[in-house]
């Protein structure tokens, strides 16, 4: 078992697209900061936090790399394709109306 917060796990960092692996890279970031800044006040409860998060940050930027490298292949967004699909698909029944519409006209 690898040790890391379970949302960040290495099979679940490969579905993610590299905007989304620098959007949590940043949070993760962020979050080191804030446990840094509180182990120093004296107000850290956990201190194996600290070393998951440091983990995690490892984890995202040997994926980074990897991608980079050419040894992980690259994630391409689904989303934008299923909404051009959808987009295609609205476009498709606009003009099938207007043809019968034209077609009706034209009795």
């Amino acid at each position: 078992m690898s040790i890391g917060s379970k949302e960040l796990a290495p099979a679940q960092l490969d579905g993610f697209d590299n905007a989304r692996l620098v959007e949590e890279l940043r949070k993760a970031k962020e979050e080191l900061f804030n446990l840094r800044f509180q182990s120093a006040t004296g107000q850290l409860e956990s201190h194996g936090r600290l070393r998951v998060v440091k983990r995690d940050i490892a984890r995202i930027y040997t994926v980074l790399r990897e991608r980079e490298l050419g040894i992980r292949p690259d994630v391409v967004a689904a989303a934008p394709v299923e909404k051009a699909s959808k987009k295609a698909d609205k476009e498709a029944k606009k003009a099938s109306k207007k043809a019968e519409k034209s077609e009706e006209d034209a009795k």
